[in-house]
């Protein structure tokens, strides 16, 4: 009997709890805008699929940006009107990002959330995985956490993921996956799912590159992700930081946050209190991962008194930015 209740017990905290499943038979993947209720606190609701014919959404808490996969048996429909939706989300957190992003979607370049936030010492790490031959410059996570060794048991940052780097470095993703047991939290920021680049000018490249499907790219990647046991973000990272306010106001349609930064460090940005850091760690970018290891040297001590810190996209995103 007592073995039978365990093996209750395991199934129900599976069933309720996706944050590291593999939706290898993912299924039906739509896009929804929906407003959800989960014991007493509403979720967004901003997909549905099946998976071995049960139905799933990855949903957004409005208050934390944070998304979670829950099963439909879990959750209940209040609204599935967009208007309603809308109405229900307005002085949320999540929909005064929309606001933010909108400021600066005009750009050609580095639209979406771009600016220093919170006011503390320390930055917003975000670390770009475009597709790359080389391997993951795993010197990054580990000098990360030899610099916080005892300072701070988690460590939040971000990793923007495209798909075509995901289906050639196996290994190298199951390698960041196992660093969640060294108190590593990552963010997993949509990166596209092919990334295109090509030679022409930035008006007319990656996103902006002539017959790019941006649904496909973002959905197909979304895709991507959950199959590999990754939980998408609210946040997507435009490769070379490249849209226009079509993109932009699709990628809000879709309920989702465009990041730009204000410290590419391999184009000589310094990184300031609160900044949005970018570097590459896909083996492509060895001046940026040099300067990113020189900050973390030049911040040693301040790391050690807890002076100097890594925050997430998340925090700091209820106040107006200057």
């Amino acid at each position: 009997m007592k073995q039978l209740i365990l093996i209750y017990l395991f199934l129900v905290c599976g069933f309720f709890s996706f944050g590291q499943t593999s939706f290898v038979n993912l299924e039906n993947y739509r896009t929804e805008w929906l407003i959800l209720r989960e014991n007493d606190r509403s979720l967004v609701g901003i997909r549905s699929f099946t998976s071995n014919a049960v139905k799933y959404y990855l949903t957004v808490d409005p208050t934390t940006l944070q998304t979670r996969v829950v099963g439909g048996r879990s959750v209940s429909m209040v609204y599935k009107d967009a208007g309603e939706v809308n109405k229900n989300l307005m002085g949320s957190v999540y929909e005064s990002c929309f606001s933010f992003v909108r400021k600066t979607e005009n750009n050609l370049q580095d639209a979406g959330l771009n600016f220093s936030f919170p006011k503390e010492a320390g930055i917003n790490l975000t670390i770009d995985l475009c597709p790359s031959h080389k391997p993951l410059d795993r010197v990054i996570f580990e000098d990360l956490l030899l610099a916080f060794k005892g300072v701070d048991a988690t460590l939040p940052l971000a990793v923007s993921i495209s798909g075509k780097w995901m289906l050639n470095h196996r290994a190298d993703l199951d390698w960041l996956k196992s660093l969640a047991g060294k108190g590593v939290k990552i963010t997993w920021v949509n990166h596209t799912y092919d990334h295109v680049f090509n030679n022409q000018p930035l008006s007319s490249n990656f996103l902006l590159s002539k017959n790019t499907d941006l649904r496909f790219e973002v959905l197909e990647n979304e895709k991507l992700m959950l199959k590999n046991g990754l939980v998408p973000s609210v946040f997507f990272r435009c490769p070379g930081l490249v849209s226009d306010r079509r993109i932009i106001e699709s990628l809000i349609s879709y309920g989702l946050l465009a990041v730009g930064s204000d410290a590419w460090l391999a184009k000589g940005q310094q990184a300031k209190n609160g900044s949005i850091v970018l570097i590459h760690g896909n083996g492509n970018e060895e001046l940026g991962v040099h300067d990113f290891i020189k900050l973390l040297q030049a911040e040693s001590q301040a790391i050690k008194a807890k002076h100097w810190t890594l925050y997430s996209l998340s925090e700091g995103l209820d106040e107006e930015p200057h």
